[in-house]
């Protein structure tokens, strides 16, 4: 396992300062290699971390276990909840973490004398306990993790806006393989009915289309 502090100091490195979440996310990273026996952080894409909100929390979670975004081995589940489910790819096992209903109470009254509850808790959250921090518990994944991994070099192009499709994550709809979006599971809805289409490097301006 890491030094604790140098794992902070990758953390406060990212965001040029440390807070009391990426204290919590490094400690739970470090929390998850004693439960499931795991040497982290990680070389390889052997654990899957799902957390359930963005922000600092976030980065102490992925110095600390090596899962990143970019590895495609930490996944949001954007609950609002500092929490995270850690899944061993290899055994199947999952465990999700959460702090203690009481660590903020435990950590304002051990630095009571800091400068604010914040910086309490930033102090608190690096010498509390495991016990003192969290609860766990064993979880299962209510889909599989192979289809969510997927398989490498597996593409398809929408047959309705044409765009590719990585991982699996087509859909089959009236006999056509079209991306999620165009199957009416999107999140943007477009401004207006004009699409501009970049024209190939040797003719740098640019089209406009009608929809």
């Amino acid at each position: 396992m890491a030094d604790f502090r140098e794992l902070l100091n990758q953390t406060a490195a990212l965001h040029n300062h440390l807070c009391p979440r990426q204290v919590l996310g490094v400690r739970m990273g470090m929390y998850i290699a004693d439960l499931l026996s795991l040497e982290l952080p990680q070389t390889k894409k052997r654990l899957y971390t799902f957390i359930e909100t963005d922000g600092c929390f976030a980065d102490g979670i992925s110095v600390a276990t090596g899962c990143w975004l970019g590895h495609r081995t930490l996944r949001l589940m954007d609950y609002g909840k500092v929490a995270a489910t850690f899944v061993d790819s290899e055994t199947e096992r999952g465990v999700r973490i959460w702090p203690h209903p009481q660590a903020r109470e435990r950590a304002n009254s051990l630095f009571s004398d800091a400068k604010s509850r914040w910086h309490a808790q930033l102090e608190a959250y690096q010498v509390m306990s495991h016990a003192e921090l969290f609860c766990f518990r064993e979880v299962g994944l209510n889909f599989s993790l192979s289809d969510l991994i997927s398989r490498p070099g597996i593409r398809f192009n929408c047959a309705v806006c044409g765009e590719e499709i990585l991982n699996e994550r087509e859909v089959l709809l009236d006999g056509q393989t079209v991306c999620r979006s165009c199957a009416g599971e999107c999140y943007w809805t477009p401004k207006d009915d004009v699409l501009w289409l970049p024209m190939y490097l040797d003719e740098p301006s640019i089209t406009c289309v009608s929809l």
